[in-house]
This record gives structure tokens, C-alpha cells and sequence, in this order.
């Protein structure tokens, strides 16, 4: 049969007849066993009869000599790239020849996926996981059944025959899906001018992608320095207002294409913002009107406020701001701000509107200090517009400035309480104001001590002298100046210098501080002498009825005192039910009853028993130190005997004993001696005598006793105060002169 009749033969028979017609003329013909793969590419009806014929040609002369060389070989019949829809059937079709029954092996990459000896009678071994789907064919062929898409890949066909080697061929299979609901996203959501990149991406349900195009506005795009394409997007690289538009992309396969839109707008400005004033003059007078107007270009359109001083005007619309009967205090820099609400972007722009008045209040003077060497005079004179021009016509005749005017001059005693004179011009009003430096006046320092968190004593002494500049103040201990340190800091102005330590020791060892007052005309010096706790003055108070006192005390004004303890000797304070309360310690010793702090000067002491004697002082402390008690001060009908008092009584009762027995003998051995005396011879006695006798008084040893020794004191009524006493205390009255006369 020739290729005119196979194309004729073709043509007139259907596909099944040309099949089994060609068959029996290839079974005579041809090498049996290879029949049915060449008649697979022969006749089809998709086939033109010559292009069949061709094919049939080259298997068949292929076929004719098999026999021709001994050696195996493989090849496949059809193309080496094979695409198939997921889910249907598909065959690597090969052929060989050289051997019969070779081993075949597929492999898929480099892992093998079947194995079998054709003809054989065991079944081919197939991988785990692939039983389902692959099957080799009798010749050699691998056939895939309901084709899942991961199955994508290349395989190897490999022959072996002991004895005539191997033969490989490859096919690669393409798993396709049909592209099915294409969803085109962007990201960020809108494009905004100026951004670096801008981002269409593509997503779908299922499918496989063999070739993507994208358009802008029907336009194909490619690769270039506004636009990359990867992966499954399309970034457009710093996109501008003209990238607004439509966006499409067109996704292929060899067995299904779809194409999707995307609109893209692209967000821009605002830009710079436009502003006018109406009408357009150089300043404003107060009172007068105008109005200030304000546009920007962008999308969506900007959105205009006005700003003035930090605050947002209320006053406009759509960027138009009136002002009427404008003042001073609306003059200053106008703020327009144009807001674009999607990108945030921002622009303003600033005008100033210039509105002339006089200047508040009057001019103000002043002079400061510069390195305590020169004097700085300043004249200020706020607002107005325009601003008035300063001058101090007695310092310079030549130097003039608007608003702040200032003039450095070297300082010396003929500064010293002189008056200097500046003089403020405005078109509006003439002004001046003054100013006089004077150097420091005498003045007292201030000591105060107090107990920081960490438990240090802290004394502050404080300086201040009135001065003009003002006065900076310097310290110094002994002869050493204070360096700020841990233990000393001097304030931020100098007029305070605190001294920290937890040992008052620190305080006393050096106690003379030196604060030097000064400033270029001058200067004072003080110094301050510390001294430990100490109490300077104390005083007692009770009320009416003796059951509450109240302690007063005044500390010397460099004493070092952190607080102060109450102390109390006496019976116990009563309770709110007359009980008594009781107290740490004895009655016979100090007790401390209340602590009050450095700053405290009384203290009230509660509920005495008017019926008892108490005792009550102050002790200074400083921190732990304590310095010496106040005055004792006592409240109480009396003081009783105390213990060392009965030991004296007890032990001077012997004495008294004894002088007792002595005074007895002297008292009998004069009365012997006057009784022998009565026994001796009398003589005549002088009338001047006698007379003299009989004034004498009666002296006798007991009236002598009784008028030399006088009766103990009434205790009771020496603790009255004058005003509680009912009589006048007894005075001392010498004894009366006694004369006595002998005459013999």
C-alpha cells in the first residue's frame, strides 16, 4: 500500500476500520508485537491524511529493521513533553528494540516509581502512594490514570537486558487545572504618589498557570523601570497620578485562559497650597476687615483649616477665613493646613497679617550682671506694632533697638544708686522707665535643720542681701571655700547651701560657715556659727483646774536640733476614766512622755493629777545626739521629801541624838554652877545695878533655846505662787539686845 492509498484509505473509513484494516496489513508486514503503538499516531480524525501517513512512515521504517542491530535502544513515540488536565488519563507511550522482555524502570526525577520485567508473570512494583494511579504497560509504556496535579515532574523510562546494557529516554508531564475564579488585589489599598511601590496581585480557586500577561488600559506591559513582573504580581515603582486607570491580567493554560480587571486610583497631594488676603495691602489698622482665602490641588480634594497661635480657627469655609474689625492681638503668622484624609499627607503654608497699635502697658528696666564685672542694662517695651525703639540716651547716644533693647557697661562705684534713664519711641506715644543698681545691703542669715529620707541631718543656711543686680552668694568654711559635693550643696540661685551628714560631729568640728554676698558694685559677708542642740528658753503653762500644761521653748537660731523629747518625773498621767496611765520607767526618774519635731515649740501635756507633784524638761536632739536638758520646770501642791532627803534625815538622827545629850549636861552643869553661886557671900548691890537687872529679861536656857532656833519652814505654803498665798511668810526678827551688868 502507498501513501496515496493509506491517505485514501484514511479518508474513507472511519477511525475504528482504519484501525483494524491497517492492523491486518501490519501484522503480514511488519514486525509483529509494535503494530498497535504505530497505528496510535496514524489515523485520527483530527489527522490530515499525510501527516498520518508520514508518522506511520517513520514507525514503520523503524519497525522494518528491527532486526537490523542487535543492540537495545528506546524512544518515544510522540512528543517528550506531554500535557494532561488533572484528573484524566494519560500515557508515556515508548517503544523499543534490541531485546525482548527487557527490565524497564520509570523514574520520576531521580526516584524510581514502578519496576517490571515485560511479559513476566509477576505484577510490576509500583511506589507506595502511586499504586492507584500508575500502571506499566506491556510495552514498557507508563500509563497514569485520573492524574492528580502534583504529579507534574520528569520521568525517565530505563530498559536493561543482561548482556546488551541499557536504554534511557525522558518525557516531562505537565499537570494542568482549569483556571477557574481569578481574583485580582492590591496591596497597599490605594497607589498614593511618590510611594515606592504599588502592588497588583493575582489569585484564583484552582489552576495552573502556563503564561500570564498584564495591560494597563488595554496597553500590554512588560519589564521596565516603572514596571516589574514576579511571581503572580505587578508592582509599579513609584506610581504618579497618570498610573490612575484599568489594570487587567490574562492567565493561560493549554486548556483554559481567563482574564480579570482591577481599576486602580491613585492618590495624590496636596499640593502647594494657594493663598491670597482681600484686599491685598502691606498692614491692617485695627478695626478694618479682610479676608483670607486658601486652596490646594490634590485627590480626593484637600480638605483647608486655618491655624492661629496652635489653635484651630473656626471662623471659615472651604478655606476661606474672615476676620473683621481686626486687633492687635490678631496680628502674627496665619497657618492654612491642607489635609489629604486618605494618604495624610499635609501642606501649609504661612502668611502674616501685620496690625499697628501702640505697646502694652509702658516700658519696663532692669540691670543683671555679666561675669561680676560689668553691668547690663535692659529696656523692654512688649507688643505694639510697630515695635517702639529703645535707648538709654546717658550710657549711649547712638544705639537704638526695637522691643528689646539691652547695653553692657563696666561696672563701678559710680554706678552705685545712680539712676539710669531709658527712653522708649513709638508713632504712637513717647514713654521711658528707669532703673538704679545698688550693691548688697547688710542682711541676717536663716539656719534650718531637718532629717532627709535617708535618715541624714541636714542643715540649710540661707543668705539673701538685697541688691540690684541681684546679689550671687558664695560660701566658704574656715578658710576653705564649699565645694558641691555629697556632704555640701549650694542651690542652683547660691543663696542656700545645705550641709548633709549622718554625725553632727560633721557639723561641729568646723562650725564657722562664711556666706559672701556680691554682685559687681559691691559686696556682704556673714558668718554663721553652728552649735549643737541646745535650748535657749522654756516656760510652763497650766490651766486652771492643774490638769493641763502646756511646755513652750525657743532654740538659739544656729542650733542644730532635729526634734525634741518630753520628758516627765512624777506619778502617772490619768486616763479619760480617772484611771492612771502607765508609763515606761519610775516615777522617781524622767520618762519620755511625747517626741516632737525640730520645728515644734510647745507641746500640751494632758489629764495631770492636780493632787500630785510633777516634773517636766526638754531635751534637744539632734538626730541621735542629745543636747542638754531645759530647765526642770515643776507643777503640784508640793514637793515631799525625796529618797536622798530620808537618807539624810535617817542618817542625822543620831547626831541629833547625841548634840541632844550635850545640850541636856550644859543646860544641868549651868544650873549647878548658878545653885553653888546662890550659896556664896552677898554684897550690897548699887541702885544702877539693880536698875540694870531688872530690865533684863527673863533668860533663862529655854527661853534662850527658844529664841535662837527657829521652827521649820512651811513647805506647803512656800509652792504657792503670791497670788495663792493667804498671809505674808513670816520674817526673821533678831532677838533683843541683852545688857548685863556686874557690880562687886
Amino acid at each position: 500500500m502507498d501513501s496515496g492509498e493509506l491517505g485514501l484509505f484514511c479518508i474513507r473509513t472511519s477511525t475504528k476500520q482504519v484501525y483494524e484494516s491497517v492492523l491486518s496489513f501490519l501484522f503480514v508486514t511488519v514486525v509483529p508485537g509494535h503494530v498497535q503503538l504505530a497505528l496510535e499516531f496514524f489515523c485520527s480524525s483530527e489527522m490530515k491524511w499525510l501527516e498520518g501517513f508520514q508518522k506511520l512512515r517513520s514507525v514503520l521504517f523503524i519497525l522494518t529493521f528491527q532486526g537490523a542491530n542487535s543492540q537495545l535502544v528506546v524512544f518515544p513515540i510522540g512528543p517528550a513533553v506531554v500535557n494532561a488536565l488533572a484528573g484524566s488519563n494519560v500515557t508515556l507511550a515508548v517503544s523499543f528494540r534490541g531485546a525482548p522482555d527487557p527490565v524497564v524502570t520509570w523514574f520520576k526525577g531521580n526516584l524510581p516509581v514502578g519496576t517490571w520485567t515485560l511479559n513476566s508473570n509477576s505484577p510490576p512494583d509500583i511506589a507506595n502512594g502511586s499504586r492507584d494511579v500508575l500502571r506499566i504497560e506491556n510495552n514498557g509504556s507508563l500509563t497514569f490514570k485520573g492524574v492528580p496535579k502534583h504529579f507534574t515532574g520528569n520521568y525517565t523510562v530505563e530498559l536493561t537486558k543482561s548482556g546488551l546494557g541499557q536504554a534511557l529516554v525522558t518525557f516531562t508531564l505537565k499537570i494542568f487545572e482549569s483556571i477557574q475564579n481569578v481574583t485580582l488585589s492590591t496591596q497597599p489599598d490605594f497607589a498614593q504618589e511618590g510611594a515606592g511601590r504599588y502592588m497588583l496581585q493575582y489569585s484564583m480557586l484552582q489552576g495552573v498557570v502556563e503564561q500570564e500577561i498584564w495591560y494597563f488600559n488595554g496597553g500590554k506591559l512588560k519589564n521596565s523601570t516603572r514596571y516589574l513582573i514576579e511571581g503572580r504580581s505587578l508592582v509599579i515603582i513609584e506610581p504618579t497620578r497618570t498610573d490612575k486607570g484599568s489594570y487587567s491580567v490574562l492567565l493561560m493554560n493549554p486548556f483554559s485562559s481567563v482574564m480579570t480587571h482591577r481599576n486602580v486610583t491613585v492618590l495624590y497631594g496636596p499640593d502647594e497650597p494657594i493663598v491670597e488676603a482681600l484686599p491685598a495691602q502691606p498692614f491692617y489698622k485695627v478695626g478694618e476687615s479682610l479676608v483670607f482665602s486658601c486652596q490646594a490641588e490634590g485627590f480626593p480634594q484637600p480638605t483647608a483649616e486655618w491655624v492661629f497661635m496652635g489653635q484651630i480657627l473656626s471662623d471659615f469655609h472651604q478655606g476661606v477665613l474672615n476676620l473683621t474689625n481686626v486687633q492687635t492681638s490678631q496680628g502674627g503668622v496665619y497657618t492654612c493646613s491642607v489635609l489629604n484624609g486618605l494618604t495624610e499627607e499635609k501642606r501649609e503654608k504661612n502668611v502674616t497679617l501685620n496690625v499697628y497699635e501702640r505697646p502694652l502697658g509702658n516700658p519696663v528696666c532692669s540691670v543683671m550682671s555679666v561675669n561680676n564685672a560689668e553691668l547690663q542694662y535692659q529696656c523692654m517695651w512688649a507688643g505694639g506694632n510697630p515695635q517702639a525703639r529703645l535707648s538709654f540716651p546717658t550710657l549711649s547716644n547712638t544705639s537704638s533697638v526695637a522691643g528689646i533693647f539691652s547695653f553692657m557697661v563696666p561696672a563701678s562705684t559710680n554706678f552705685d544708686k545712680r539712676t539710669v534713664i531709658c527712653i522708649a519711641e513709638h508713632p504712637i506715644e513717647q514713654n521711658a522707665c528707669n532703673i538704679t543698681a545698688s550693691s548688697p545691703i547688710n542682711f541676717l542669715p536663716a539656719v534650718k535643720t531637718t532629717v532627709d529620707l535617708d535618715g541624714k541631718i541636714a542643715v540649710t543656711i540661707h543668705c539673701v542681701s538685697e541688691a540690684s543686680p541681684q546679689a550671687v552668694v558664695s560660701w566658704s568654711r574656715g578658710d576653705e571655700a564649699v565645694i558641691n559635693g555629697s556632704t555640701y550643696q549650694i542651690s542652683s540661685n547660691t543663696t542656700q547651701l545645705k550641709i548633709r551628714s549622718y554625725n553632727i560631729t560633721t557639723f561641729l568640728l568646723t562650725p564657722n560657715f562664711t556666706c559672701t554676698c556680691h554682685n559687681p558694685l559691691g559686696s556682704k559677708k556673714k558668718q554663721v556659727h553652728l552649735q549643737g542642740p541646745s535650748i535657749s528658753d522654756s516656760s510652763l503653762f497650766p490651766n486652771i483646774e492643774g490638769t493641763i500644761i502646756t511646755l513652750t521653748w525657743e532654740v538659739p537660731p544656729t542650733s542644730i536640733v532635729t526634734g525634741f523629747d518630753i520628758q516627765m518625773k512624777g506619778p502617772d498621767l490619768l486616763s479619760n476614766n480617772g484611771n492612771n496611765v502607765m508609763t515606761t520607767g519610775s516615777s522617781n526618774e524622767y520618762r519620755i512622755i511625747q517626741q516632737k519635731t525640730g520645728s515644734a515649740r510647745s507641746a500640751d501635756v494632758f489629764l495631770l493629777d492636780p493632787d500630785s507633784t510633777y516634773r517636766f524638761r526638754i531635751i534637744p536632739k539632734a538626730r541621735l545626739t542629745d543636747g542638754d536638758p531645759s530647765e526642770v520646770h515643776t507643777i503640784g501642791p508640793g514637793e515631799g521629801l525625796s529618797g536622798p532627803a530620808i537618807a539624810g534625815i535617817a542618817a542625822a538622827i543620831p547626831c541629833s541624838i547625841l548634840v541632844l545629850i550635850l545640850l541636856i549636861g550644859l543646860i544641868f552643869l549651868i544650873f549647878y554652877l548658878r545653885k553653888k553661886k546662890s550659896h556664896q557671900t552677898r554684897y550690897p548691890v548699887s541702885r544702877t545695878a539693880e536698875k540694870v537687872k531688872n530690865i533684863q529679861p527673863n533668860a533663862t536656857p529655854r527661853n534662850i533655846l527658844n529664841g535662837g532656833l527657829r521652827s521649820p519652814p512651811d513647805y506647803n505654803k512656800l509652792q504657792k505662787t503670791p497670788s495663792e498665798r493667804s498671809e505674808i511668810l513670816p520674817t526673821f526678827v533678831a532677838p533683843p539686845t541683852v545688857r548685863v551688868a556686874t557690880t562687886v
